[in-house]
């Protein structure tokens, strides 16, 4: 009996054979369909990582809890700041004072002879240093300006009427050095244009005020001779001022310009107070018009710059 006929084996898939295979079923459009699909919705689902990051409403009603107490803080402090930058300026605007109190005291002592020449040069210059800085610090906080103004104007009607004043106890004592002195302060104090315009505009007042008492006044008067004395000691000042700082006043960025055309039209009236002044003594009127000559020249690079209303130098060429 022949014996059964074998059946050939089955053959083993080879890993080529695998592959060809899963390549086949992948390249099938319904099946690629279905793993865009699935991937898709596998990255819109929210990871373990930004889950747990996310704050829970306790952590959110804590953190705007600690964003207000900060807010309050922060005002809290500004205002702490506030009171402190106005305490400030009062204690400096207080030392400015006393610092001018002292300042008018050693002139007064100078014109008595209580101080001699050398101390006062050193004290008042100290004095001098010390309100400069001290209203510098004030006019940069911006704050109190009113005060500050009248507390200057103050300082300048003070050493005005010292410098023209002879005291009643200085009998035949010549007081000429203590006036000089005293102009050589003007100058130092007009450095600051706060305080130089404000000079200007008090001295040339004063002009016209003792023009018109010289205009009334008997030349053979014990007063007279002071008067015409104090005259060009007070249009010498301002020709000074102009010289040593108008140039240095226009670079500020603060330089009053309203106050600048008050006093040179006060300037322009003193002119015309002394020329009634003429007939008797015509070296008034050469030396304002020595001074105006002198502020024409420096005003006009400025006006012609834009910095300055040419007007105002049209008024002083007329």
């Amino acid at each position: 009996m022949a014996p059964p006929a074998s059946r050939p084996p089955t053959p083993t898939p080879t890993p080529t054979a695998n592959a060809a295979a899963s390549s086949s079923r992948i390249e099938s459009p319904s099946l690629r369909a279905a793993l865009a699909m699935a991937l898709i919705h596998y990255n819109r689902l929210p990871s373990r990582a930004a889950a747990a990051a996310a704050p829970s409403p306790q952590a959110l009603l804590n953190w705007k809890r600690k964003a207000k107490d900060r807010k309050r803080e922060i005002l809290r402090l500004r205002e702490e700041l506030k009171l402190l930058q106005e305490y400030n300026t009062e204690d400096e605007v207080q030392q400015l004072s006393l610092s001018i109190d002292f300042l008018v005291e050693l002139s007064d002592g100078l014109f008595a002879k209580r101080e001699a020449g050398s101390s006062f040069a050193t004290f008042s210059h100290q004095a001098v240093d010390f309100i400069l800085a001290s209203l510098k610090n004030i006019l940069l906080s911006e704050r109190e300006k009113e005060i500050i103004e009248e507390i200057i104007n103050g300082l300048v009607a003070r050493l005005m009427k010292r410098m023209c004043t002879t005291p009643e106890n200085a009998g035949s004592v010549d007081c000429s050095d203590a006036q000089f002195s005293l102009q050589h302060l003007f100058r130092k104090l007009g450095n600051e244009e706060f305080v130089g315009q404000r000079i200007i505009l008090a001295i040339s007042q004063k002009i016209s005020n003792v023009s018109e008492k010289l205009l009334l006044a008997d030349p053979f008067d014990d007063g007279f001779p002071e008067m015409h004395s104090n005259m060009f000691i007070m249009i010498q000042l301002i020709e000074f001022l102009i010289s040593d700082s108008f140039n240095n006043w226009l670079c500020r960025d603060h330089f009053d310009r309203k106050l600048f055309e008050e006093w040179v039209r006060s300037i322009l009236k003193a002119r015309k107070d002394l020329e009634v002044l003429d007939g008797r003594n015509g070296l008034y009127v050469v030396y304002i018009e020595r001074v105006i000559g002198r502020l024409a020249r420096e005003v006009a690079p400025a006006a012609h710059q834009g910095k300055l209303d040419l007007e105002v130098l049209s008024k002083l060429l007329y």
